[in-house]
């Protein structure tokens, strides 16, 4: 049996600003933007056409739900996004605004770096050894 995982949920407080978000700052393709009415959307970005996973956004549309954009994982990094141009794409986001936590560096695994997006989930920009 194949097993992958298709998507991965972010909270948002409204699909339009995250989208633009998304697609602008991140360089990231939005996949998917049906409306079903009753402000019910499936909302769908990935960070490239060729991605085999996608972000769905999920409007926080409930307290509960609220209060944990921006921290699904807390003070962790959320998500990998991984590249084959660390350094390049640092540049290009960082121009847009994107935070970063620091400079792209060497580690044993590769080249990486910690932004966040709009709402303060974190992200790690990663550039495996070999690429």
């Amino acid at each position: 049996m194949t097993k992958k995982i298709g998507h991965v949920t972010v909270l948002v407080r409204d699909y339009d600003e995250a989208i633009e978000y998304y697609t602008d700052k991140l360089g990231f393709v939005l996949s998917s933007n049906n409306d079903f009415g009753n402000g019910r959307r499936w909302v769908t970005v990935s960070p490239s056409k060729e991605s085999a996973t996608a972000i769905v956004f999920v409007l926080a549309d409930t307290d509960k739900k609220d209060e944990r954009v921006g921290s699904q994982a807390a003070d962790h990094v959320f998500l990998v996004i991984e590249t084959n141009d660390c350094h390049g794409d640092f540049e290009k986001m960082k121009s847009k605004g994107v935070k970063f936590y620091g400079e792209p560096k060497e580690v044993p695994w590769g080249i990486e770096v910690v932004f966040e997006d709009l709402y303060g989930n974190r992200f790690d920009l990663l550039q495996h050894n070999g690429l």
